[in-house]
């Protein structure tokens, strides 16, 4: 992305736009390329684009991210929204917290 000038690092750049305008793209045309994808790659497993939301949110509360930072990714106005539809991480979160907490009583 550098190479053609667009700096992934700026907060203000969208992922998906028109060449180097930032301008975002009209929201079909993801899912024209997943339909052209999964034409031309008949036995990859389908997802849709609001499953890559999902996966991409939930690989965050992996990867240690809080609450707060996974709310300000995905532009939820609070973080009862993001608690509320990613609870089964945060569930697994709190397991997982547990058993390091278990794993470092027994040493």
């Amino acid at each position: 992305f550098i190479k053609i000038g667009i700096n992934t690092l700026n907060n203000d750049q969208y992922v998906f736009t028109q060449d180097k305008t930032n301008k975002l793209l009209a929201p079909s045309r993801a899912n024209d390329w997943l339909r052209w994808i999964y034409k031309h790659y008949p036995n990859q497993r389908k997802i849709t684009i609001h499953g890559f939301r999902h996966t991409h949110a939930s690989l965050l509360f992996e990867a240690g991210a809080t609450i707060k930072q996974v709310q300000d990714r995905l532009g939820h106005s609070n973080s009862k929204t993001t608690l509320d539809i990613y609870t089964h991480v945060t569930k697994k979160a709190k397991h997982d917290t547990a058993e390091k907490f278990a794993d470092f009583m027994e040493k």
